[in-house]
């Protein structure tokens, strides 16, 4: 059975990623499988975690999925020695209206799938209250175990050794403690980590983090913490129609944020995926009966993107007898106009009239919940599609029919509904479910 481990932490930004990256490499080079899943919406860290371990890594989101869904999901690791599933935010932050199985918390996929928490504690600024907060923590779910802390980020010897006192008296193991180190630190911009694939020392950098945290933290004993993991049987599999059969996908620096799950259950249900580089001026397959063009990084490259003609131009041909789909910035590719942060106007593909700019950033950020209101490709008019928001830029224009009524977590009605002009559709949120 597969050791099982949760990392999470109290909030953002406290070294989460980095600690389950080095763990996970630390226990590959002692000549473990390991496994890694991600908590939550975040489309980045499942690279990252595969550069670590060789093995692809997937989403697991309580609030878009349920629990047969997650099953399925976790059910890869039964062939690993170690899984571990990295957290997003603070360990119980979640929206405030419940989803489908839960409220998006890294805590419901601890409770649900019985996996022990390791906190990342950074007690930067204090000393016996970083002890408050990891048993608040502790003690705040009964359903959510806690097989103890991290340091991270520690001034001194005397500064560990306040904390190390204050955490054993409240009885909670502490596994190791990080001093500051800014060479294991991973870029970052405005949508969160630099992809792995944009950086060429990853395997470097990821096993420096391996080496300094095998120093500092025993690892040993860690793993002993861990849960032992029964796999359930992967039955079932996804409630997922792949949105053609061959699908012509967009895929490079500017177009690379679509949710691993989602690729491998178009091919588990017989689709042929069939990459295209719109950077390179390639244009979508002839073969294809579907394109689509994923969110990233399109107001980088604006300007490249407006230059490259066969690109735009074979797909305007494309769109014309067959279904083109954008999410987020492929939503933004496929509308008439790009304002980037300098205020530059990019002439887009123009398939859509919306307009977007980047100069008037403004961040969007949440789960969505989308009833479309006409059929967009691989879903009927009238389903229920799960998602998440992630972006900065701002809508100038959005002159089409409506695709959907879009809400947030709350049940609102939101401003970005999508939208749809012949065989053409687009959507500012990226696709993690449909409602059973």
């Amino acid at each position: 059975m597969p050791a099982s481990l949760v990392i999470s932490a109290p909030a953002s930004g406290v070294g989460k990623t980095t600690l389950t990256l080095a763990l996970a490499r630390a226990w590959r080079h002692r000549g473990l499988n390991v496994q890694c899943f991600k908590s939550g919406p975040d489309y980045i860290d499942p690279a990252f975690h595969a550069a670590a371990t060789g093995r692809a890594s997937v989403n697991v989101d309580s609030w878009a999925m349920d629990r047969s869904t997650i099953a399925h999901l976790v059910g890869r690791a039964a062939d690993a020695d170690v899984v571990l599933a990295e957290g997003s935010m603070g360990l119980f932050d979640g929206v405030a209206a419940r989803g489908v199985s839960g409220t998006g918390a890294t805590a419901d996929i601890a409770e649900m799938l019985d996996w022990p928490v390791v906190l990342v504690i950074d007690p930067s600024g204090q000393a016996q209250t970083a002890a408050a907060i990891a048993a608040g923590l502790r003690d705040y779910r009964a359903g959510v175990r806690l097989a103890g802390v991290v340091l991270n980020r520690v001034a001194s010897p005397r500064h560990e050794d306040l904390v190390r006192r204050a955490l054993n008296e409240a009885g909670i193991k502490v596994f190791g403690a990080l001093p500051r180190h800014a060479e294991i630190s991973l870029p970052k911009r405005h949508l969160g980590l630099v992809q792995a694939e944009e950086q060429a020392e990853i395997g470097k950098l990821i096993d420096e983090a391996a080496r300094f945290v095998g120093e500092h933290v025993d690892l040993d004993a860690v793993l002993y913490a861990a849960g032992k993991w029964s796999p359930q049987g992967m039955v079932n599999g996804l409630n997922v129609t792949p949105p053609g059969q061959r699908i012509a996908l967009a895929r490079d620096a500017a177009f690379s944020f679509v949710y691993p799950h989602m690729l491998e259950a178009w091919r588990a249900a017989g689709a042929e995926i069939v990459p295209f580089s719109p950077l390179a001026d390639q244009a979508p397959d002839a073969g294809a009966d579907v394109c689509w063009l994923p969110g990233g990084y399109p107001e980088l490259h604006a300007g490249k993107i407006a230059a490259n003609a066969r690109f735009r131009s074979s797909l305007r041909a494309f769109v014309e007898t067959r279904p083109v789909h954008g999410e987020c910035g492929g939503y933004m590719v496929l509308g008439a106009g790009l304002t980037d942060a300098d205020g530059v106007r990019h002439e887009m593909t123009g398939l859509l009239g919306l307009e977007t700019s980047f100069a008037k950033r403004r961040m969007h950020l949440g789960y969505r919940l989308a009833e479309l209101a006409a059929p967009m490709p691989g879903h009927r008019p009238g389903a229920r599609l799960r998602g998440h928001e992630f972006h900065y830029s701002t809508i100038l224009a959005q002159p089409d029919t409506p695709l959907a009524v879009v809400h947030d977590a709350t049940g609102a009605v939101i401003a970005e509904t999508g939208s749809r002009r012949g065989h053409a559709t687009g959507t500012f949120f990226h696709l993690i479910a449909e409602d059973r």
